[in-house]
């Protein structure tokens, strides 16, 4: 096991269509992709497109929907450690205007505890927090043996506050910061106090604000994708942490700011494509969105 990501996963049914239809409507969509999703499991499979498979230990029915998903995984070489529960994850997904609606069809009730790995030769744990026992006791794991934990805090969950302690890398969303009624500035205080050496909050079209150690808050600007380009911003996210933890691994003497301008490009070739698998880069996609966009101009 190279890295370790834990979240819940899905299958992401995503669609292009002006409108939804309601009562006794039909409609026709433009386009549509079928794929794995989920924040810490579409990290995973970024990695693994990038050159690293990760170890994933996710949510897993007995259905035809985990079936599929496992097939996905097999494509990519990730081998899945599931957790136990009675139905598949569905996410439906509209894209629209750089924006995106999504419905969600989730089973998080465990069956049964989740499972003990051994983490030998691990390098990297990622976690989204939506498995709050699992991720707890393998950043603790992971912090005392020396292994880089990172967290994707798209939201505060029950056991965020304690998480934290044991993170290494945390990078947050806007909600995060409403959620805690807290600004992009206090929210990395917040994360600085719990001890999180590396830490950002991602703001979207106004790219990134960040801190590396004891270090000054520091913004990174988003990538000037034009919005002709833009298809479907769903799961950007998620390849931007896993493409800075394939980063770090590649080279984890270099400064994050490395890593994370490799993120931001691996999120700008995402952007340009639908459905979670076809959004996924190479090495080269990402050196090429490198060369071919410049920073956004902050308004």
């Amino acid at each position: 096991m190279q890295a370790l990501f834990i979240g819940q996963a899905y299958i992401d049914i995503t669609f292009l269509t002006d409108a939804l239809p309601t009562g006794d409507e039909k409609t026709i969509a433009r386009d549509y992709a079928v794929s794995f999703g989920g924040n810490a499991v579409t990290a995973g499979f970024a990695c693994a497109r990038l050159g690293i498979a990760p170890d994933i230990l996710c949510s897993q029915a007995d259905d035809w929907l985990a079936r599929m998903f496992l097939d996905m995984a097999a494509k990519y070489g990730i081998s899945i450690h599931g957790r136990k529960v009675r139905e598949s994850s569905l996410s439906f997904i509209m894209p629209k205007d750089g924006k995106r609606a999504i419905v969600r069809c989730r089973d998080n009730d465990f069956l049964h505890p989740f499972p003990e790995l051994n983490l030998a030769g691990c390098r990297a744990l990622h976690l989204d927090g939506h498995m709050p026992d699992a991720a707890l006791h393998y950043a603790k794991a992971a912090r005392a043996a020396g292994i880089l934990t990172s967290l994707d805090g798209g939201a505060v969950r029950e056991n965020t506050d304690e998480l934290l302690r044991h993170i290494d890398v945390a990078v947050v969303s806007a909600r995060f910061c409403e959620q805690l009624g807290l600004g992009v500035e206090e929210t990395l205080d917040y994360l600085r106090e719990r001890g999180c050496p590396v830490a950002g909050v991602t703001v979207g079209e106004d790219g990134m604000f960040w801190y590396e150690d004891r270090g000054p808050t520091r913004r990174l600007p988003a990538l000037d994708v034009p919005k002709a380009r833009i298809v479907d911003t769903n799961g950007a996210g998620d390849v931007f942490h896993g493409a800075y933890v394939y980063s770090w691994m590649r080279d984890s003497t270099a400064a994050w700011e490395q890593h994370f301008r490799f993120a931001r490009a691996a999120s700008s070739h995402a952007i340009q494509h639908l459905g979670n698998e076809e959004s996924l880069p190479s090495v080269a996609d990402v050196e090429a969105a490198m060369s071919e966009w410049t920073e956004k101009q902050r308004a």
